[in-house]
């Protein structure tokens, strides 16, 4: 037998059989729309009878059950969390650098110039512009300049 012949052999019962269940069929169809319908009106009906009384559980685990729960977690979380390191003072160290560096730039001003003020004149001499300065040539000379340039002439 060739796999054609099985094939239509399968298909003659199968178209057979649908014949056979037809009349079954009609009879069925009526009462599997109503099964339907009233399995709709059971699931509507179960629905609305839970709905509240889930309501009412939801209720009541929130009031009762949820802070017990919360405080619980939250003592656990306190003693898990390792402790603290001390806290660092990071910014002290560059306000000293800073200051370190202040206190030398100013010390460095004084001394530069006091060298400025002793390399042209004496500090005494500094002080003294008396009457003993003369005019020459737009510049002002101390007394010293004048006798070197009166030992001079």
């Amino acid at each position: 037998m060739s796999r054609n012949s099985r094939t239509d052999e399968a298909l003659d019962r199968v178209r057979q059989a649908a014949a056979q269940l037809q009349p079954a069929a009609a009879k069925v169809r009526p009462l599997a729309g109503n099964t339907g319908e009233a399995a709709k009106r059971g699931v509507h009906r179960t629905r609305a009878w839970a709905a509240p009384r889930v309501e009412h559980t939801g209720q009541v685990l929130e009031d009762s059950v949820a802070p017990k729960v919360s405080a619980l977690l939250s003592s656990v979380a306190q003693l898990l969390e390792p402790d603290k390191p001390p806290r660092r003072r990071r910014w002290r160290t560059p306000i000293a650098i800073a200051a370190v560096t202040a206190a030398a730039g100013a010390a460095a001003a004084i001394v530069y110039s006091r060298r400025k003020l002793g390399s042209t004149t004496p500090q005494a001499e500094a002080d003294d512009v008396s009457p003993a300065a003369e005019m020459d040539g737009g510049q002002v000379r101390t007394s010293t300049d004048a006798d070197t340039d009166a030992k001079d002439r």
